[in-house]
């Protein structure tokens, strides 16, 4: 099983950071990853954007040109992915940020409102991590535990407190969808 995944969105929206997690996860659920960083010239509130792979197999390349999921966390991240996504993909939009809807009929589309949901958590912040659960609840490709335990990796001791706040930004997320197929 192979998964290729584009994370969009703005700088400073932790964008390199959930790639970074779910590679980290990917490597311990014994997978082969890559992961490929993207930055606008801005950097913070430029365009941002990563491509992760996760795979059974070697991977051969860490380019993406058609992805299985789309994450996009702002309207131009939708707009410059969006065609992306093969046929019977994932498109993950973050809808408390992108007013428009797709235009796909060919992929699943979950809209999640992810800044709002971080917002009633009491941290705008883990809102990526909001789509990152809604993500592997679609997929499956890691469990949550592993990735909590990818987060302290990428967290590290000082940012400890932060795991309960992520976690149930995460649950949040696969919640949401788990919601949408019942």
């Amino acid at each position: 099983m192979q998964q290729q995944l584009v994370i969009s969105g703005f700088g400073g929206q932790g964008v390199m950071s959930l790639g970074q997690v779910l590679a980290y996860a990917g490597m311990m659920a014994d997978k082969q990853v890559s992961w490929l960083p993207s930055y606008g010239p801005e950097m913070r509130g430029g365009a941002a954007y990563c491509h992760v792979i996760l795979s059974d197999e070697a991977v051969g390349s860490p380019i993406i040109t058609q992805a299985d999921t789309l994450i996009a966390m702002n309207g131009p991240s939708l707009d410059a992915f969006e065609s992306m996504v093969a046929p019977g993909g994932h498109l993950l939009i973050n809808s408390s940020l992108i007013a428009r809807k797709s235009a796909r009929t060919d992929v699943d589309v979950h809209y999640v409102p992810a800044n709002d949901i971080a917002n009633e958590l009491g941290n705008v912040r883990v809102a990526g991590m909001v789509v990152l659960g809604a993500y592997i609840e679609l997929t499956r490709i890691v469990d949550l535990d592993t990735l909590v335990d990818a987060l302290r990796q990428v967290l590290g001791e000082k940012k400890e407190k932060l795991i309960p706040v992520n976690r149930a930004a995460m649950q949040r997320g696969m919640e949401l969808v788990r919601g949408e197929t019942d």
